[in-house]
């Protein structure tokens, strides 16, 4: 075992984290739910959504026997819907194909939709204990200080030398421990602004530390700038107290997600609400913008009260639009600013 494994199994031993709820006795299944939840997202938002994912889809069988808008509806909030939408895609297959079991093989589970090669090795590690490396953003954060790597972790040559360097420092023993053990250490120590070095196991090993530099590990990546784009939402109100809903096409931002209708100028509204949404409008009315921050980009939303003249809930042949209560709406897949909007409504 190498001097960074004892250390940091040592460690673990005394500061791991070992409550979280994906971490009693889990099966597969449910490693690989919580792993892609924590995707990009924080421990202690996700701990909410695991638990009531797991108490409505318990089993991937479950899973793959729902529907999709009740899938979506539970991930509402939590972002990165193509998560969503990869794991029941996944769910599926893993019923037709693999016996409702997710497969002990490493290249069979990569074959899946929305599992990389990071997420197989945790499934192979914490649920079938096979040693395997894992490369999520906490331990890229570890490497590229512990050994003081330059450049950007995710340039395909630091990402191959990143690799290496895990799979060497891997022990033949307590897999399923280490490989938490890195993820807890890039959480709770070894973070992005401020890290608790003074607390680090790898203190004196580690190149980064030496530098006295910390922060300047792992490089960042090259920025962009980030463009902004605006969208006029139509929240269309009927006598019956319904609300009218677009579901938005499986791919792209939002995927498979109900919204309101939008467009794009503020002055297409009422022919847009005439002639697509066949909805006569009694009154419009402008509620306070806000802007919703994409990865890649900013959305400036401007939305607008539309009151339908009575009598039209008359809808196109587009079965992608429809009328809901308002209550219903929010039982649906639903983006959190739209939520947010229901909600207040």
């Amino acid at each position: 075992m190498s001097i960074f494994s004892k250390q940091l199994l040592a460690w673990y031993d005394q500061h791991g984290r070992k409550d979280l709820p994906w971490q009693q006795n889990p099966s597969p299944y449910e490693v690989w739910l919580s792993e892609i939840m924590l995707q990009q997202t924080q421990v202690a938002t996700v701990i909410p959504y695991y638990q009531r994912f797991t108490k409505q889809f318990p089993t991937v069988d479950d899973l793959a026997k729902a529907d999709i808008d009740d899938v979506l509806s539970l991930w509402t909030g939590l972002g990165y819907y193509a998560r969503a939408r990869n794991l029941y895609k996944a769910a599926n297959r893993i019923v037709d194909e693999h016996q409702s079991q997710l497969p002990a093989d490493i290249d069979a589970l990569i074959d899946l939709p929305g599992i990389g090669r990071s997420t197989a090795g945790a499934i192979m590690t914490l649920g079938y204990h096979q040693n395997y490396p894992i490369l999520d953003g906490n331990v890229k954060r570890v490497l590229t200080r512990y050994f003081a790597i330059e450049g950007w972790p995710s340039k395909k040559d630091i990402e191959n030398r990143l690799w290496q360097e895990a799979e060497r420092l891997l022990p033949k023993q307590r897999i399923a421990n280490y490989i938490q053990a890195q993820m807890d250490l890039g959480a709770t120590l070894c973070t992005r602004t401020r890290p608790r070095c003074n607390d680090c196991p790898m203190q004196l090993d580690c190149e980064a530390f030496k530098q006295g530099e910390p922060t300047r590990y792992p490089t960042p990546k090259p920025k962009k700038t980030t463009p902004t784009k605006t969208s006029h939402w139509i929240i269309a109100l009927n006598e019956n107290n319904e609300v009218l809903l677009n579901k938005r096409p499986n791919t792209g931002i939002w995927g498979g997600l109900w919204t309101f209708p939008e467009v794009a100028e503020e002055s297409d509204i009422e022919q847009h609400c005439n002639d697509q949404l066949f909805i006569a409008t009694d009154d419009i009315a402008a509620l306070p913008s806000f802007q919703h921050i994409f990865s890649h980009f900013k959305l400036n939303i401007h939305p607008h009260i539309v009151t339908a003249a009575p009598h039209n809930n008359v809808l196109s042949e587009n079965n992608n639009y429809n009328w809901y209560k308002i209550e219903k709406a929010l039982t649906l897949g639903l983006p959190a600013p739209v939520k947010t909007l229901l909600t207040s409504l």
